[in-house]
């Protein structure tokens, strides 16, 4: 037994060597430990580091700051400017005056200034480094001067996020440290916004207080500090929202120790008036210039574009500007029955106004408003607008209004690329959706139906396209509206520049024109040209985008239908209003329910639309006429159009490949008979030109005594040929009270005349069935006879007879005349025997007979060929067949090869015992012509 010493000792060992082995392993795990968190760490900072290197990529510089801002010479104290297209006429000053805007240097700015800014918008000013970590996360937040001076100058093209929220800080740090806060105050007051295109604490003071920035007032300085954080309560626009700004401004200030808070009680400033317009357009051209700045939006940022150092090239063609204004202004004023002269905006003559024609005597619209756009399609530019105006008033705004009827060409386009045409046979009859004027024109060309706006062919088409297909191509052309929308009612809206877009790919043969402002669209512009101050490009629009929209065939087709003057049924007063001597296509389009007109007509060259609407009562004129928004818009479309093409070659569209002419049948659209009363040429698309005679017209034999329809054995004497109108049974009651007349159904009488023993048919006899080959027997003969003839034809009255055989030269009497060989033919016939003699008599015989060469269709419906059919003990079964033919003589059911029954009418079914075993049923169908068919089924019963 060992010692207790020993004992001990191995236990003392134990442990230590245990303690080692645990000192070991706890080292191990602290170096693995160590080398983990370095390798975090190492990679914490590599992912920072190139996190860092991506935010400052392309960090803009900061010294862009003074070359902006420079008093002398920078850009941003350069307003931003519109001109007309040769930039020579100025139409508009994005600032209070048409001057560089006045710079105030620090040493000027007031100090009640500098604390009434800093408490309004970085109270931490004189503290931080320029910037705060305070909200990062919200890319649109600026929480320091310098933070919003980075973000509005350096990083304005930059779309809000986290990435430009933190590259915005970076910037502020560096502008702060670089520049120092002085300059900082004094950049950020000297390029901030206060509202009414004024920029910079400058022009603010001028233009709300009357005074310089320099000399205001604790009271004033505050107004102006609020201004910057919401420039758009000011004193002009909304003076008790700004009020409550100014106090609050003052009470902030008060908070901060910066003034007694006594001062928070004064009362507000003296506000100067609001200036008058500065610029020649914006009395010229307003609804030309916002919708200038609208589109300027799409592409750049609004802000940027008013901030200043810009000139902008406008599209605006100023001498046919002030000519637009001017003749609306006359038609207006004329429309009141004032006829004095009104000139143009330079005091030139309005030279347009002259083309407008005269309107009715005693004609009088005292409610009239009006608006006119002017567009190049060629090139994809607006060259004049006149926003909604009435006689005293120039509009600011082109305002959208019910698009009615001009939609409808987008309808009949749809319809031309399912295979209609404009030669396709309507029917304008009383339906769902009545005509404005409630008269109706029965069957037309779909040309007429377009360009008159008869409003049942459309529904019809409507009805057979599809709402959703029609939104899809007017979509194509920039037309946007609701799938629900009410097709035929006040429910769309579009303005003029909508429309213009849309028609310009007609009068481009199918292309899309402009600039591509936002994504693939291509639309027409009102800029050619932006050059920064510094002359650098922003934009260069002088040569247009373009982008396909539909294929040129379809295009001209809405063209060539357009541009029909002919086709065009206008009221008497205005036959003559869209005629102007060269090709020019209009679409008058007409409101379901607003008493307005619009107009718009095109050449390849220029394309105007129209807008006129009429309020009240309207004085007729003295023939009648009370279309008075018609009466107006056509008068001023066609002097705007004539002074606009006046030095302008005639163009038309050339037919492109794939258009074909075709003389047709008006209004069957269809190739022309005999009885087709009217034809006209017509184009189609290659391959939808028509292929079958006219239907629509038929001439038919009647018996003038009796009015029905003649037959052969009418006397000749008493048969006359009318061409009928063929009505289709929806039209009938249009017919009917149009009083057009219906064909007869009915047929004559047939009356037999007596047999001539020399020359009859004796086999068929009248109205016998026949089929395959039929025997003719009968006799041909006769003094001096000479030969006889055998020939048939379709109907009671046949328009064309089918010789059957040769002529024959030897007589026969009670012969075999002929075999006739009908096996291609069903129906009723004719046969007629001619007989000629050797002095020219012609002696004939006719029989009627009804040939039937289609065997019976026969279906066994029970039991089924190859079936088991359990019956249960006493159970009869039913045989059933379904049998269909016109002429059926009988069915006969065999069970087993015995008859069981024959049966002559429907419904063929028999009931049979059911003797259990197997069976076969076969059936047999027989007409009266003799043709046969038979079905046979196996089948097995059980019980």
């Amino acid at each position: 037994m060992p010692s207790p010493l020993l004992l001990i000792r191995h236990r003392h060992q134990r442990r230590t060597s245990l303690s080692r082995r645990l000192d070991h392993q706890a080292r191990r795990l602290a170096l693995g430990g160590i080398f983990l968190l370095v390798a975090c760490l190492a990679g914490a900072t590599l992912v920072l580091a190139l996190a860092y290197a991506d935010t400052v990529h392309d960090l803009p510089s900061i010294e862009q700051l003074p070359l902006l801002l420079n008093p002398s010479d920078g850009s941003l104290l350069e307003p931003t400017r519109l001109y007309d297209r040769t930039g020579q006429h100025l139409l508009l000053t994005l600032a209070p005056e048409n001057a560089r805007r006045p710079y105030l240097p620090y040493n000027q700015i007031p100090s009640v200034l500098v604390n009434a800014v800093i408490a309004a918008a970085d109270p931490q000013f004189w503290e931080h480094n320029g910037y705060t970590l305070n909200g990062w996360r919200d890319p649109l937040l600026h929480p320091t001067l310098a933070q919003q001076l980075a973000a509005d100058l350096l990083l304005w093209n930059e779309p809000p996020s986290v990435r430009r929220a933190i590259r915005e800080r970076i910037l502020a740090a560096q502008i702060t440290a670089r520049y120092g806060r002085a300059q900082v105050l004094e950049w950020y007051l000297n390029s901030a916004y206060f509202g009414n295109q004024a920029w910079g604490v400058e022009s603010a003071a001028r233009l709300y207080l009357g005074k310089s920035a320099s000399q205001v007032n604790v009271s004033e300085a505050a107004l102006l500090a609020a201004l910057t954080r919401a420039p758009a309560l000011n004193p002009f626009d909304a003076p008790q929202a700004a009020e409550n700004e100014r106090v609050q401004v003052l009470q902030t200030m008060a908070l901060l120790g910066m003034v007694d808070p006594a001062v928070a009680l004064t009362p507000p400033p003296v506000y100067a008036a609001p200036p008058a317009a500065v610029s020649d357009g914006e009395t010229l051209a307003p609804a030309f210039l916002n919708l200038t700045l609208a589109q300027l939006n799409q592409r750049f940022a609004q802000e940027r574009v008013a901030r200043g150092g810009v000139n902008v090239f406008t599209t605006l063609d100023y001498a046919l500007q002030q000519q637009a204004v001017c003749t609306l202004q006359t038609l207006l004023q004329q429309a009141t029955g004032n006829h004095q002269e009104i000139r143009a905006h330079d005091g030139s003559p309005c030279l347009a106004a002259r083309f407008l024609p005269s309107l009715p005597p005693g004609f009088s619209a005292p409610r009239v408003t009006a608006s006119a756009l002017i567009l190049d399609p060629r090139a994809g530019q607006v060259l004049a607008i006149v926003g909604d105006s009435s006689h005293d008033n120039t509009g600011d705004y082109l305002l959208a209004h019910p698009a009615g009827t001009l939609l409808t060409p987008f309808l009949y386009l749809t319809a031309f690329t399912r295979g209609f045409g404009p030669a396709s046979l309507a029917w304008d009859i009383p339906g769902e959706v009545a005509n404005f004027d409630g008269n109706y024109h029965g069957p037309v060309r779909l040309r007429l139906a377009l360009v008159n706006d008869y409003l049942p062919p459309a529904a019809v088409l409507l009805e057979q396209m599809g709402l959703p297909e029609v939104q899809r191509v007017a979509t194509s052309f920039g037309l946007e509206f609701s799938p629900a929308a009410d097709f035929f009612s006040d429910t769309i809206f579009l303005s003029p520049y909508q429309i213009a877009s849309a028609y310009a790919v007609f009068a481009n043969q199918g292309m899309s024109t402009g600039q591509r402002l936002t994504g693939e669209a291509v639309t027409p512009v009102l800029v050619w040209r932006i050059l920064g101050v510094d002359h650098a490009i922003w934009a260069d629009w002088s040569t247009p985008d373009s982008r396909p929209v539909v294929s040129p065939p379809l295009a001209y087709l809405v063209n060539h239908v357009l541009s029909d003057d002919s086709a065009r049924r206008m009221p008497a007063t205005l036959t003559n209003a869209f005629a102007l001597g060269r090709p020019l296509a209009v679409k008058v389009g007409r409101p379901f329910q607003t008493n307005g007109i619009w107009i718009v007509g095109y050449t390849p060259q220029r394309l105007i639309v129209v807008w006129v609407e009429t309020q009240g009562e309207a004085q007729p004129s003295a023939s009648g006429e009370t279309d008075a928004a018609l009466t107006l818009g056509a008068g001023l479309w066609r002097a705007l159009m004539q002074y606009a093409l006046q030095d302008l070659p005639a163009e038309s569209w050339a037919a492109p490949a794939g258009i074909v002419q075709r003389e047709v049948c008006d209004p069957s659209g269809m190739l022309p008979s005999p009885a087709c009363p009217n034809v006209v040429p017509e184009i189609f698309l290659s391959g939808n030109e028509p292929q079958q005679e006219d239907t629509l017209y038929q001439a038919l034999a009647i018996n003038r005594e009796s009015g029905l329809l003649a037959t052969v054995f009418t006397p000749p004497e008493l048969v006359e040929e009318r061409v009928y109108l063929m009505i289709p049974p929806q039209a009938r009651a249009w017919a009917e009270a149009a009083g057009i007349p219906a064909p007869p159904t009915a047929y004559d009488t047939i009356t037999l005349p007596p047999v001539n023993p020399d020359v009859h048919i004796t086999s068929p006899t009248l109205f016998a069935d026949g089929r395959g080959t039929i025997p003719i027997v009968g006799s041909a003969t006769g003094d001096d006879f000479a030969f006889y003839r055998l020939e048939y034809g379709s109907g009671l009255n046949p328009a064309r007879w089918i010789r059957i055989g040769n002529d024959v030269s030897t007589p026969v009497r009670e012969g075999l005349l002929a075999e006739w060989d009908t096996r291609d033919l069903n129906g009723l016939y004719i046969l007629r025997l001619l007989v000629a003699h050797v002095d020219g008599r012609l002696e004939q015989a006719t029989v009627a007979l009804l040939l039937d060469n289609t065997p019976p269709q026969v279906t066994l419906l029970s039991p089924a060929s190859g079936a088991t059919v359990t019956l249960a003990e006493g159970e009869a079964m039913l045989l059933r067949a379904e049998v269909n033919d016109s002429g059926l003589a009988k069915v006969s059911f065999y069970m087993d090869g015995n008859l069981l029954a024959e049966l002559t009418e429907a419904p063929f079914e028999v009931l049979w015992a059911g003797t259990p075993g197997r069976h076969s049923l076969h059936l047999v169908a027989t007409d009266r012509a003799g043709n046969v068919t038979s079905v046979r089924a196996a089948f097995q019963v059980r019980r």
